[in-house]
């Protein structure tokens, strides 16, 4: 895939819950206070999420949890 293709990659909600572990309130919830990446409009009653914002997401709380705090 090309880098363009890579970085615009849109993941469901149904492939983020599952990547995540999250369930649906909680993603939503997240992304209301800041905590989750914002999703994209993909048209009247679809939403979608980056997948590279979901994997830096993914990155940033194993990190932190190494460290020894949860955020």
């Amino acid at each position: 895939m090309s880098e363009i293709q890579d970085k615009f990659k849109v993941m469901r909600r149904p492939e983020v819950e599952s990547i995540t572990g999250l369930s649906r309130s909680s993603i939503y919830a997240k992304m209301e206070n800041g905590t989750f990446p914002k999703g994209i409009k993909l048209s009247e009653r679809s939403v979608g999420w980056l997948e590279h914002e979901v994997q830096e997401w993914l990155k940033n709380r194993v990190a932190a949890t190494r460290q020894g705090g949860v955020q």
